[in-house]
């Protein structure tokens, strides 16, 4: 890692940025109340922030200096993002130590600490878009699959439950693997790699390219048929930027939950088009998406597909992973109240199940008829899991409660 990447820069003013921390005890299944969480400043040391976290493991929404929200908008401007330092403690817990938490104006930085014995500190390296990074190494983006007749040992593109990330090149056997959700993984990447700043539709971009290249891996067997034991790498030059344990931002969260079965194809292939990009900047490639260039379109009113075209071709298409991993079903429509079925039951079942360890979740009836109750019930959870408050279950609150719930049996 290049130091010059998480070297500690004087933070500037002119905007507010809001930084929300979650501290989970042994995985998002168990909350840790009680815990002190401090901000501090990363040159001088000064403790900015101290709070405790409530029932659910949250702390109040913090409001930091950040820089002007200008910063952001082009690639030759001072910094968009300021950096913070954290720490937690809980009793009978080690110390979490977060180190260069980014903050950019007008946007919501989500933190999530796992308090347990083994926790390791976090130091987060600038975003690719400011620090120094090797280039990406280019790459077909349709794969000969290395399997007899060219036929894939998945029959279809597979949203999978986890990815193993390989800290560091191919070859370093000594870089450790981190298991994380499918979903964790994109967020880490895409608040790594874009500004949370840019317009909705060339972040939507971005992160559709960003899955279309992991699903890529993933669908190929990329590594594994190499001979290693990981689906991806955190190398720029063969991947896409991961750092375990980094603060993600809350607008890219909520979009990937919007986005995260979809991939980039075309009509006459199966695979996941392997969609590299670069920052457009300082590197620039025939075919990539430009990243700089897509945060420009997106000002124009570009969509996040037209942006996509623009890049990997007109022929491009937006298809659906048919299956998810590790989810007990997959979506079936938004649920509301009125609605009723085997789906209801499901959700009930399951709302149930996360109340044990998320008390504010009040217990209902599992009848399978969505009433006033099982909306409250679905209100609660959107608002403990940073969803937005609606007490009907559409694609984001489907999954998430499905995630959650299996955190939770999975910890039983």
């Amino acid at each position: 890692m290049n130091p010059e990447n998480t070297a500690p820069v004087e933070n500037t003013t002119g905007g507010r940025g809001l930084l929300r921390v979650g501290v989970y005890l042994s995985g998002i299944g168990r909350p840790a109340e009680g815990a002190a969480v401090r901000v501090f400043d990363p040159n001088t040391g000064r403790l900015l922030q101290e709070v405790q976290t409530d029932a659910e493991g949250q702390i109040p929404m913090l409001t930091l200096d950040a820089p002007p929200p200008e910063n952001a908008q082009q690639p030759d401007l001072p910094r968009p993002f300021n950096q913070y330092n954290l720490t937690v403690e809980l009793t009978g817990y080690e110390q979490a130590a977060v180190t260069n938490v980014q903050i950019f104006p007008s946007a919501t930085a989500v933190q999530r600490v796992l308090l347990t014995p083994l926790y390791a500190d976090v130091l987060i390296p600038y975003p690719t878009l400011w620090g120094d990074f090797p280039p990406k190494i280019p790459e077909s983006e349709v794969k000969k699959l290395p399997f007899p007749d060219n036929l894939a040992v998945l029959p279809q593109p597979v949203v999978p439950s986890l990815v193993v990330v390989h800290a560091g090149v191919p070859d370093d056997a000594s870089a450790p693997n981190y298991t994380v959700s499918f979903k964790d993984y994109i967020k880490n990447v895409a608040s790594s790699e874009i500004y949370s700043t840019w317009p909705a539709e060339a972040l939507r971009a971005n992160i559709l390219a960003i899955q279309s290249f992991t699903l890529s891996r993933v669908f190929t067997e990329w590594y594994r048929n190499k001979g290693y034991d990981f689906t991806v790498t955190s190398s720029t030059a063969y991947d896409q930027a991961f750092t375990y344990g980094r603060n993600i931002f809350e607008v890219i969260s909520d979009l990937v939950d919007e986005l995260f079965t979809t991939y980039i194809s075309r009509a006459d292939i199966l695979q996941p088009l392997f969609t590299q990009y670069c920052d457009g900047s300082r590197v620039q490639r025939d075919g990539w998406l430009s990243q700089w260039g897509s945060r420009d379109l997106g000002e124009q009113g570009y969509t996040a597909l037209q942006i996509l075209k623009n890049y990997y071709g007109y022929d491009i298409l937006l298809k659906q992973a048919e299956k998810v991993e590790g989810i007990p079903l997959s979506f079936p429509g938004v649920l509301s109240v009125g609605s009723s079925g085997d789906a209801v039951r499901t959700i009930q079942m399951q709302l149930n199940a996360i109340s044990k360890n998320y008390p504010l979740i009040p217990r209902v009836a599992e009848d399978g008829l969505y009433g006033e109750a099982t909306a409250q019930a679905v209100k609660t959870f959107q608002q403990v899991f940073s969803l937005p408050v609606t007490g009907s279950v559409n694609f984001p609150t489907w999954y998430a409660i499905s995630d959650v719930y299996t955190a939770v049996s999975n910890l039983a």
